[in-house]
């Protein structure tokens, strides 16, 4: 069975904190994205099974909420994650093309991770940026209204970069959060 580090450990108990008694489901959000984090970029089932014996729910519960998210990997998934819009303004806008050209690009398919280990691929629902369409997302960026051009400068920046993220959470962010004060739950 996995195990978080201990500052991961301790901020699942703060997040779990901020509800009340009896309502620690609550927190799955939260914790998904720290086991994702924590256990190499994707939630296998024995990583959300853990969350689920933290959070004291049954492990369906866990397997919903992980498959119904795009924001969540069910499986391996390269250093590097690219997710772009597949909803109607971003695929009016060229969404299509962009997906398209970086398959040939990367020599790789929507949901596939190219040999390196370093990009993955994946179409989500709206990313909330209809105004900026096409867009896709990387780690915490947005990179919006997208050319062709524009993606492979993109690419090719993430090709040399070595910070690049797997997850909203990492472990710097999970070592800076885990000392903090919970926030008082409001019933």
């Amino acid at each position: 069975m996995p195990e978080f580090s201990p500052e991961a450990l301790e901020l699942v108990k703060r997040i779990i904190k901020r509800y009340p008694e009896g309502k620690q489901k609550s927190a799955i959000l939260p914790v998904l994205h720290l086991a994702q984090a924590e256990f190499q970029g994707w939630l296998s089932p024995v990583v959300m099974d853990y969350v689920a014996s933290l959070l004291n729910i049954l492990p369906i519960e866990v397997y919903e909420v992980a498959s119904f998210y795009s924001m969540y990997n069910l499986k391996p998934v390269g250093k590097c994650v690219i997710e772009v819009c597949r909803t109607g303004p971003c695929w009016l806008l060229g969404a299509e093309d962009v997906v398209k050209h970086i398959e040939k690009k990367l020599g790789i398919k929507d949901g596939e991770t190219t040999k390196d280990g370093m990009f993955t691929l994946k179409t989500v629902e709206c990313l909330a940026a209809c105004g900026s369409a096409p867009i896709m997302q990387i780690g915490e960026t947005y990179h919006e209204k997208l050319s062709l051009e524009k993606v492979d400068s993109i690419l090719n920046d993430h090709k040399t970069n070595t910070n690049t993220h797997i997850s909203h959470w990492d472990k710097k962010h999970i070592k800076s959060e885990a000392g903090k004060e919970p926030q008082a739950t409001k019933e």
